[in-house]
Parts: C-alpha cells; sequence; structure tokens
C-alpha cells in the first residue's frame, strides 16, 4: 500500500486514540510526531499496530470498536445541571426500549426507562456498512454534588456510568475567610530542629505552622510527603515516590508515639550511646543521609510495633477500624514487606507476585508490621496537624500532589492495568533542556482510568485532601495531556497522549467543596492554549513565579492574576539571592550544563532583566532608592511588589528570608545534592530571629490593605 496512504491512517488512528499527531513549542514552532512514535504509542495503548501496514485494519476496528461502544462510562453535570450522555444504538434498534437505574450516592434509588425513538437524534454515522444512531439521554432531574451510578440495560449488554455531579468552580479563598493570605514555603527533609532526627518531621511541620500562624500568616507550603525507598542510594526525589495513597514513614515523629512510654525496650534503645551517636551524627550533617536517618527510627519502631502488636491497650480498636477503612495501607505493608525480601523490582518477581497475590510466606511478618504501624502512627500524626491547624488558622497547610509514581513502586504494582508499561513520562525539547526530559514515571491509561470509574486517581485526591488546605496539582497540563516517550527513544521522540480533562476538573472541584480545600495549578513551561481558560472556569489557581516572569520573553512582569498564589520561585529553581546574584549561572557552568560562552550571553540577558525588574519597581514606586548591586533591598521590594498584589496568596521561601544561594534542587545536575540539603538555620534559631519577623510583619502588614 503507498506509504503516504499508510501515513495518513496511522494518523487518524492516533487520533481516535487520543494521541496528537503534532504539539507547539514554547516558541510556537510546529513539530509533527514521526510514525514510527505514533506506531509505538499506539501499541502501548492497545492498538492492534506492530508497524504502519497494519494502520489501515486497526482504523477500521477502531472505528467499529467505539460505535459499538454504547454509551461512555463516565459523565460529568456541573452545577446540578444535566450530564451530557449519548447512547450510540444500531439502526436496528431506533425503537426498542432502554431501562436503568439511577443511584444516588446517598442511597436513593429510581427506575428509569425511554424509547429510543423518543431520543434526541445527534448524529448518524456510518462505518463498513454499518449504521449507528447518537442519541442523548436525558434525565430530566436536577442531581445533587456527588458520585451517582446510572445502569443501562441495552440489550443484549448492562452498562454502567458513574455521573460526577460537582459545581463548576472549585472551593476558594474567598470561601475560606483566606483571600490576600500568606505564608512560607520549605520542603519537609530541609526543615530541622533540635529534637529531630537528622531532618524534620511532622512535629517540626506543625511547629513551623504555629510560628507562621504567629506571625498572622495562614500557610505553610512544602514538597510531597509521599513514601520512598528510602533504603536505596539514588536521588530521594519526592516526585517519583512509591504510592501517592499512604504518607512517607520519614517523617514519622517517634517520640510520640503513644507506645513509647509503656514500652521499656524501646526506651532502653532510645538511652543507649549508640544510639544517641548516631543521632548526633545525623544532626550535625548539612545534608540529609536518608537511608541513615530511616535506619535510625526504624531501629526504634520495630520494637514499638512489637509493644504494640503483642500487648493489650485501648488502641487496638481504633488501628483495626483504620485498616478496615483503608485496605489499601494492609496491601502497601505487604509489597514493602516482599520487596525488602525480594530486593528486585516488582517487575522481576515470580508471577503469583509480579501480578498482586501475596501470602504470608512471601514476606517477613516484622516487615510487614513496622509499616503498619508506622502508617498508623502517620496518620494519627497527619490528622493531628491538620485538625489543628485548620481549627486555628482556616487553611493551613499547602500540600503538593505530584504527577506520577515510581514504576518500581507499590501503585504501579497494585494497579497495573491503568498504568503504561514501556513508556515515560517527560517534556519535549526547550531552551532550558534542549534535549528534552525523561521523568522515568510510566503514564496512567487515559480510557483504562475511565473504565475503572477514576477509583484510584479519586483515592489519590481524597487522601490528600483529608490534610491540605490547598493542594497544588503538579504540572496542571497532565489533566489535559501528557508527554509519552517510548522506552528506548529520545525524548525528542516523544508524543503527546490527551486525558479526559473534564471528568478530572469534575473530581477535583467536588473534592476541593467536599473538604474545604483550594485547587492550585502548577502551570509553568509549555502550557497548551485551553489550559489557562480551563483553570479559570474551574476556580483552579494558577502559579505567578517573579523569577520565571521576568525570564519569559524578554519583558520585567506580567500582571499579577488574582486567581493565582505567587512567589518568588519555586523548588526547582535557584533561591532569590542566587539569582540576583548570578551565583546560579556560575553553577551551571560548573556542572557543564552551559559553557564559558553561553554563560555569558546568560549574564547578559540576565542584567537586562535586572534592569528592567529595577526599572518597574521605581515605577511602580516600592522604593525609588533601590539598584540591581542591593540583593537585600531588592528582594525587600519584590516582597512588597508581591504582598500588594490581588494574588490570593503569596508563598515566601524560608530560606529566601536569610538570603540563602545554595539551591534545594537543581533539574538535571547529579553533582548537585538534589533533596538533601538542610536549612542553614534550625527552627530554633530562625524562629527568634529579629529580622525574619520584621520581614515577615511588613508582609502581613500589606496584605491586609496596610502601608509598610
Amino acid at each position: 500500500m503507498n506509504r503516504q496512504i499508510l501515513n495518513r491512517a496511522v494518523r487518524e488512528l492516533a487520533l481516535l486514540w487520543h494521541v496528537q499527531t503534532a504539539y507547539y513549542d514554547v516558541k510556537h514552532g510546529r513539530h509533527p510526531s514521526s510514525i514510527g512514535s505514533l506506531v509505538e504509542i499506539l501499541r502501548r495503548l492497545g492498538a492492534p499496530v506492530e508497524t504502519a501496514q497494519d494502520a489501515p485494519s486497526a482504523l477500521r476496528e477502531r472505528k467499529l470498536q467505539l460505535l459499538r461502544t454504547a454509551v461512555d462510562p463516565v459523565a460529568v453535570a456541573w452545577d446540578g445541571g444535566p450530564p451530557e450522555i449519548h447512547l450510540r444504538l444500531p439502526a436496528q434498534m431506533s425503537e426498542n426500549s432502554v431501562t436503568g437505574e439511577l443511584a444516588l450516592e446517598n442511597g436513593e434509588k429510581k427506575s428509569l426507562g425511554w424509547k429510543s425513538i423518543d431520543l434526541p437524534l445527534v448524529m448518524v454515522k456510518e462505518e463498513d456498512g454499518a449504521r449507528f444512531l447518537i442519541k442523548k439521554l436525558e434525565l430530566g432531574e436536577a442531581l445533587p454534588p456527588g458520585y451517582h451510578r446510572l445502569s443501562l440495560d441495552i440489550p443484549p449488554d448492562h452498562h454502567e456510568v458513574m455521573i460526577i455531579s460537582t459545581p463548576a468552580k472549585a472551593y476558594t479563598f474567598n470561601q475560606s475567610r483566606q483571600a490576600r493570605t500568606w505564608g512560607l514555603f520549605i520542603p519537609l527533609y530541609s526543615l530541622h530542629s533540635a529534637a529531630s532526627w537528622g531532618c524534620g518531621d511532622l512535629s517540626d511541620l506543625e511547629n513551623l505552622i504555629e510560628w507562621v500562624t504567629r506571625q498572622r500568616g495562614g500557610l505553610v507550603a512544602t514538597l510531597p510527603l509521599l513514601p520512598l525507598f528510602l533504603e536505596e542510594s539514588g536521588e530521594p526525589s519526592p516526585y517519583a515516590p512509591v504510592s501517592r495513597l499512604v504518607w512517607n514513614e520519614l517523617y514519622v515523629d517517634v517520640a510520640r508515639s503513644p507506645e513509647l512510654s509503656g514500652c521499656a525496650a524501646a526506651n532502653d534503645l532510645l538511652a543507649s550511646v549508640s544510639m544517641g551517636a548516631d543521632m548526633d551524627r545525623l544532626r550535625r550533617s548539612s545534608l540529609v543521609d536518608y537511608q541513615g536517618v530511616m535506619a535510625l527510627k526504624r531501629r526504634v519502631l520495630e520494637v514499638l510495633s512489637r509493644c504494640f502488636f503483642t500487648g493489650s491497650r485501648d488502641g487496638t480498636a481504633p488501628f483495626r477500624d483504620f485498616i478496615r477503612n483503608n485496605p489499601v495501607v494492609g496491601d502497601y505493608a505487604a509489597f514493602r514487606a516482599v520487596h525488602e525480601r525480594k530486593r528486585t523490582p516488582w517487575h522481576e518477581w515470580p508471577p503469583p507476585l509480579r501480578e498482586g497475590s501475596v501470602t504470608e510466606k512471601d514476606f517477613d511478618p516484622v516487615a510487614k508490621s513496622f509499616y503498619l504501624y508506622t502508617q498508623w502512627l502517620l496518620h494519627q500524626q497527619m490528622r493531628t496537624l491538620s485538625e489543628d491547624t485548620r481549627r486555628n488558622n482556616g487553611l493551613g497547610l499547602f500540600l503538593d500532589f505530584s504527577l506520577g509514581v515510581s514504576p518500581n513502586g507499590f501503585d504501579a504494582w497494585r494497579y497495573p492495568d491503568l498504568f503504561v508499561d514501556g513508556v515515560s513520562v517527560g517534556a519535549p525539547p526547550d531552551p532550558a533542556f534542549t534535549s528534552g526530559q525523561n521523568w522515568g514515571f510510566p503514564p496512567m491509561h487515559p480510557e483504562s482510568i475511565r473504565q475503572e470509574k477514576y477509583t484510584y486517581f479519586k483515592a489519590c485526591i481524597q487522601h490528600h485532601l483529608r490534610h491540605a488546605g490547598i493542594l497544588r496539582i503538579d504540572h496542571i497540563m497532565g489533566l489535559h495531556r501528557l508527554f509519552w516517550i517510548p522506552a528506548g527513544m529520545d525524548a525528542s521522540d516523544g508524543v503527546y497522549v490527551r486525558y479526559n480533562d473534564q471528568e478530572l476538573y469534575g473530581i477535583l472541584t467536588l473534592e476541593s467543596h467536599r473538604n474545604h480545600a483550594v485547587i492550585v495549578g502548577e502551570d509553568l513551561g509549555t502550557v497548551p492554549p485551553e489550559v489557562r481558560p480551563a483553570m479559570k472556569s474551574h476556580a483552579i489557581h494558577q502559579m505567578y513565579i517573579i523569577e520565571y516572569e521576568m525570564a519569559a520573553g524578554g519583558r520585567a512582569l506580567r500582571p499579577i492574576p488574582s486567581l493565582s498564589v505567587a512567589s518568588l520561585n519555586t523548588h526547582d529553581m535557584p533561591p532569590f539571592a542566587s539569582f540576583w546574584q548570578e551565583a546560579d549561572i556560575e553553577k551551571r557552568v560548573e556542572t557543564g550544563l552551559v559553557d564559558n560562552e553561553g554563560a555569558a550571553g546568560e549574564r547578559l540577558d540576565r542584567r537586562k532583566l535586572k534592569e528592567a525588574l529595577v526599572s518597574y519597581l521605581r515605577k511602580m514606586g516600592f522604593d525609588h532608592r533601590i539598584s540591581s548591586a542591593q540583593t537585600g533591598p531588592l528582594f525587600r521590594a519584590v516582597l512588597r511588589l508581591l504582598s500588594s498584589s490581588p494574588a490570593q496568596a503569596v508563598i515566601i521561601n524560608l530560606e529566601d528570608l536569610w538570603l540563602e544561594t545554595e539551591a534545594q534542587n537543581i533539574p538535571g545536575v547529579r553533582e548537585h545534592p538534589n533533596w538533601r540539603r538542610k536549612a542553614r538555620y534550625d527552627f530554633e534559631t530562625f524562629s527568634r530571629m529579629p529580622e525574619l519577623a520584621n520581614i515577615l510583619r511588613e508582609v502581613d502588614l500589606i496584605r491586609r490593605g496596610g502601608q509598610a
């Protein structure tokens, strides 16, 4: 067959599988996807293709498959209005009846029935000699917010549709009475105190929230608090978690265990010379020793778990309720225990284990008990932290929802049909990453997650919103599309695959209202034109980042939107002092990311941006005396700019308050201690610094409508 015809069939087939055949980069240049990449992605999605030669027959099969799917598995009803449900009926069924039942989330049920001939006709489609009528199904009643089930009998099959009935707009700062608030950001591993064991824990986070509250702030933001493979070496990125359904064992405060007071063996261990020496070493280190901290905590937690499971105490009944109501915790504990025994990725386990069938012979029960007990402690400590925070402060905890999970982790093992094997998520080439980026985690299958009614995605969001007053959705563009890179190919060979964004937004807005939580979308980088309008229509707050805005388009700044959370930088950007003093460019030279010629060009561009910002600040009347040579005064002036903006919230990097120059993370630079650096000062020190309190007092005054 003619190659041109085959290529056209591949592209048409790709569109029917939600695969984009081209994309536009940040400079609006068009990049067609290669036929080889499209065929490989189609194969991974489940299309019956090995080469382009298979495309014509696969195309006919796909068209018929879509028409023979009588009804989609999910529909959304906005603001109590009717959901858009279309039936695809063979022409010979045009006079048949359709019966069904609507089961509301609250348990109410209602029998329904329609005559096909009376349903409004949307269109007629013909494929391979078969004729189908597309008809609109009308429920005829408003639905309360919730997840409802519509069962339909369309002979010869039975179908079920999940209806997401939700407000169109998410919960907002105004509804929480926290509009024009402010807060601080720091990764929890970096936060540390005299009491913590070599890195921050949930008690440190609680203390920071209380301190910010005393400064009249409303928020504390941090990176994902999800579990990692801490027993392994390598980069401990919080954005490649083992699971998005449980919390990170590293962050439990052992000293707050209810069992500690009555467990003599644990107290003896804590009092031992070796334990004290290990703890002192971990505390003195300027970098987090993840393996060392976790090993130290585990020594005590395993003893405490033995006391917990062998003793009799009132807490056993609540624990049993916790496990019964959260069965995923038991599965997670078993997975981690098997993983520790096998010491290999789950893909290499024997078939029964690989396929999720675990018996008590497959793991050490001590290991499973450790994970069960630690997750129980984390549950209690997170609940106490979030309840106290919301009671005293309205919103308080600003959590981060990672885009993906480790391919070797629990979620990918527990829900293998939802993740696409042999593909990684990443980003296409851009000026900062000229070869593109491969983030190394598998994408979710856009059709599989719909077929299982988004059960996993809902559970992940609910897990976070039980405790978060604000939830940041990493890479919000992922609700619309993700850049898929087939295994063995370069990032430049990737293609975009689309998701049903309205259904995902529906879950977010519904859960947002149920938990009185604000949703923020990380909308930096290559942002398709439809994303920000969708965010605005659903009241998803965008991010406004000063350093990012300065680097975009050569201008100083664009106006700060009201529906936004504004800050100077992110965890992936240099601290303000490093940015302003151009130390980040020097670091890029040292690590080989840029040569001397390229660095010279970056310095020239940076100085132009800095002068433009200084001129802008003077023009806006923040301080006519400032100059680009004064880092501290410039930092204060930029904070005044953010504080006086209409942004709903301003988030300040805690480390910027003392003009830190070392970055927490430099993407793509393995020589840098990414995700490991502790804050220069411990909690006891920085919380007593009068200069920090003075800066925050000024921010608070401006945010509340006063003048500094």
